[in-house]
């Protein structure tokens, strides 16, 4: 079988995702899918360069928003049972997105501050404001995961990797079984959803994949591969430009949305391999950087 290359999203097809998601769509920065953080998190996937016009000013907008000091002060109240309840993902994907397209900002400090202040004992993040829940959301950790360990805060990544990795990836640390079958779906883009490949991908950006409880996530993600070599996404999240209710995106993913995911198994798959080759140390092959 052959190795699907990043080559094969074609530059002109690529071009097209970027330039359309560089375009503001004139609704609140987390509208979903065209708001200001989703088109930057797509972006930032679709691997842009430092400073690319388009993903700063998302990564501006988003700011704005996501580090005012009245959201951040509304959040800072919001303790219940001991654990502050906040949707962590939105902290640490801007984290992460900013980080990666070169921003500057002393706001960043505060997103950083933000999560480790808020990161539950379990390692983890979780919004649900009901009591009861003293676990940490898949959802909600695999973001500031990501974000954190971007910004070098590496012993709050660490806290956050290892709750990942007590559940090998996507399995109940109490029953051993998997979690949520609904992790083992791919698709791309997952937005803030969770599943085997986005937890995988987290670990491999942060701590590396050296662990031996990513062994079994591991090759469930090999299972997957089709007959044609590649990875087939299995539904989808988001409807294409022009249809009416919720989840509207800002471009139409279908005809690349199977090779994009391939793409990021493969810096996944990739990402393990240097590390049984050369001994462990951290190589996580970048998606090629576009205009």
């Amino acid at each position: 079988m052959r190795e699907v290359s990043h080559a094969e999203v074609t530059r002109l097809e690529r071009k097209r995702l970027i330039d359309a998601l560089s375009k503001d769509h004139a609704v609140h920065p987390y509208g979903k899918w065209r708001g200001a953080f989703w088109r930057l998190v797509a972006l930032v996937d679709l691997g842009v360069r430092r400073g690319h016009p388009g993903a700063v000013a998302a990564a501006e907008e988003t700011l704005d928003w996501v580090a005012s000091p009245r959201r951040l002060a509304t959040i800072r109240r919001r303790v219940i049972d001991g654990r502050l309840r906040r949707c962590a993902s939105q902290e640490g994907r801007a984290l992460y997105c900013c980080v990666r397209v070169g921003v500057d900002d002393a706001r960043l400090d505060l997103l950083a501050e933000a999560l480790i202040e808020s990161q539950w004992p379990d390692g983890g993040w979780n919004c649900d404001r009901r009591p009861r829940a003293t676990h940490s959301s898949f959802h909600e950790s695999w973001g500031p995961l990501l974000g954190l360990a971007a910004y070098g805060a590496t012993e709050a990544a660490a806290r956050a990797a290892d709750f990942l990795l007590r559940h090998r990836v996507v399995f109940s640390d109490r029953t051993g079984e998997i979690a949520d079958r609904r992790f083992l779906a791919l698709r791309y883009p997952a937005y803030w959803h969770y599943d085997l490949l986005v937890g995988l991908w987290a670990l491999a950006e942060s701590v590396g994949l050296d662990d031996v409880r990513v062994r079994e996530a591991l090759a469930l993600l090999e299972s997957k591969r089709a007959g044609d070599g590649i990875w087939h996404v299995e539904g989808r999240w988001w409807k294409p430009p022009g249809s009416k209710g919720s989840n509207v995106d800002a471009v139409d993913w279908a005809s690349a949305a199977d090779r994009l995911l391939t793409e990021r198994v493969w810096s996944v798959l990739a990402a393990r391999r240097v590390r049984e080759d050369d001994g462990g140390r951290r190589h996580v092959p970048p998606i090629v950087a576009s205009s």
